[in-house]
C-alpha cells in the first residue's frame, strides 16, 4: 500500500514537473513571439512614400516658397489632405528643412576648394575631435567620410587664396595626426543641384 502511493506520488511529482516545463517553454514562444511581432511592426510603420509624396517633394525641391494651395493644384489635392501628407513627411524625417540657396560669387565666396585627407588615427577619440573641429568651421560646408586611400574629403568655401590660406593653417593647427592633406581648386561649376532624383 505504501509503495503504491509512492509510485502514484512519483507520477504526480513527474507530472507537475511536465507541466510546469511545457509552461516555461509556452512562457518563452510568447516572449519571442512578441519580439518578432513588435519588430514586424516597426518595419511596417516605416515611411514608404507614394506617388503623391514623390510629386509633392519634387516640387518643395525646387521651390520650398510655393504656396500650399500651389502646391495641393499641381498633384491634385485640396489644401487640407496636401497639408497632412507634407506635415507626415516632416515627421517621419523626410523633408528636414526648409532653406535660400544663394549665389556663392554674388556674396563673395566664389572660390570652391576640395581637400582630401589622410590621417593617421583612427581612434575613436580622434575622429570625435576631428567632427568638433569641423564643426566648428563655417568654411567647411560638406565633409564626408570615405573607404579608400583617403579617409575624409571636405569642400571648403572662400572668398580668395589668402582666406584659403588662412583657413588651411587653423585646420592643419587644430587637427592632430593629419598624414597627408590634398587641396583641389575648382575650376568650374558645371552642375550643382540639392534636388534628389525621387
Amino acid at each position: 500500500m505504501a509503495a503504491d502511493h509512492r509510485e502514484r506520488s512519483g507520477a504526480t511529482g513527474a507530472s507537475i514537473s511536465l507541466v510546469a516545463r511545457k509552461s516555461c517553454k509556452q512562457k518563452i514562444f510568447l516572449l519571442l513571439t512578441a519580439a518578432i511581432s513588435a519588430k514586424d511592426l516597426l518595419v511596417s510603420r516605416r515611411f514608404d512614400p507614394d506617388h503623391t509624396d514623390r510629386a509633392i517633394l519634387r516640387l518643395i525641391q525646387r521651390d520650398a516658397a510655393l504656396s500650399l494651395a500651389d502646391i495641393a493644384k499641381e498633384v491634385g489635392l485640396t489644401p487640407t489632405p496636401c497639408w497632412k501628407r507634407i506635415r507626415k513627411m516632416e515627421q517621419e524625417g523626410v523633408i528636414t528643412g526648409r532653406v535660400v540657396l544663394l549665389d556663392p560669387e554674388k556674396v563673395g565666396l566664389g572660390v570652391s576648394v576640395f581637400v582630401a585627407i589622410e590621417t593617421g588615427d583612427h581612434s575613436a577619440p580622434w575622429i570625435e575631435s576631428f567632427a568638433t573641429t569641423v564643426a566648428k568651421m563655417p568654411e567647411i560646408v560638406e565633409c564626408w567620410r570615405l573607404g579608400g586611400d583617403v579617409d575624409y574629403l571636405l569642400r571648403v568655401v572662400v572668398p580668395d587664396m589668402q582666406a584659403f590660406d588662412t583657413f588651411y593653417r587653423r585646420l592643419t593647427a587644430q587637427v592632430p595626426a593629419l598624414r597627408k592633406v590634398t587641396s583641389r581648386f575648382a575650376m568650374e561649376r558645371v552642375k550643382s543641384t540639392t534636388a534628389l532624383p525621387i
